[in-house]
């Protein structure tokens, strides 16, 4: 599969094209938006396996959402259903792309755990433990070196995830490939995707002021962002 090195410049792009594509239906983007968090929340709360479930269904519902600003590119109309969509077609691969990225996140955690949890083991004995001062102050250096190596970690997942639902819902990969084909698209764009991740920070924040509502309408716009994105850099 041929991936695109674009402009600067359709970092912005995305975003502007993706709130064009919410304002086609705001309504039942909104609508899926809500049901998407509501069965997210809702499997989240079950015991045991509600962050499991969470983790794998993501993908599968995300597609759903892509599948839908590709109707609405296409003319035609948005309907909750597509939100579904995922559940209809090549659900297995997305699912795939959950458990991947899930036991990818889970190494990091653990990663992250036993880095904190040594700086908090190494200020507790020896020297430093007759001198709070200095056991705390290791202690904060542990955990800025764990968020350090979280962030070094989490970002090449994210990089991986970002756009497997579209390739697996759209150009039917399987769900290594499609991550593979994402990951190298991300960093083929460097430049792209740092100015979609400034302005989508401070689109963000302005979305946060009226008690968050307007992350009603960003987050969606966000997601449509994947798609022409994706449609931008694969097609």
């Amino acid at each position: 599969m041929h991936i695109k090195t674009v402009p600067i410049s359709r970092g912005l792009d995305w975003i502007t094209e993706g709130f064009g594509l919410f304002r086609l239906n705001p309504l039942i983007w909104i609508a899926n938006l809500t049901i998407f968090l509501a069965i997210t929340l809702l499997l989240y709360l079950l015991p045991f396996i509600g962050a499991l479930a969470t983790l794998l269904l993501q993908p599968v519902l995300l597609g759903g959402m892509l599948s839908g600003c590709r109707v609405l590119a296409q003319g035609r109309e948005l309907r909750i259903e597509h939100l579904f969509d995922g559940f209809r077609k090549n659900t297995h691969s997305l699912l795939m792309v959950g458990v991947l990225s899930g036991a990818a996140y889970l190494f990091v955690w653990f990663v992250v755990f036993m880095v904190v949890g040594g700086a908090i083991g190494f200020g507790a004995i020896g020297e430093l433990a007759n001198q709070p001062s200095l056991a705390v102050g290791g202690a904060m250096i542990g955990f800025l070196f764990a968020a350090l190596i979280g962030l070094s970690l989490t970002a090449p997942i994210a990089m991986a995830t970002w756009f497997a639902p579209a390739l697996v819902i759209f150009d039917n990969m399987q769900a290594l490939d499609a991550m593979k084909a994402s990951f190298m698209a991300c960093l083929n764009n460097m430049l792209p995707f740092l100015l979609y991740g400034i302005v989508a920070l401070v689109l963000s924040v302005f979305a946060m002021i009226p008690f968050g509502l307007g992350l009603l309408v960003l987050a969606p716009a966000l997601i449509a962002s994947v798609y022409t994105g994706y449609r931008d850099i694969f097609k």
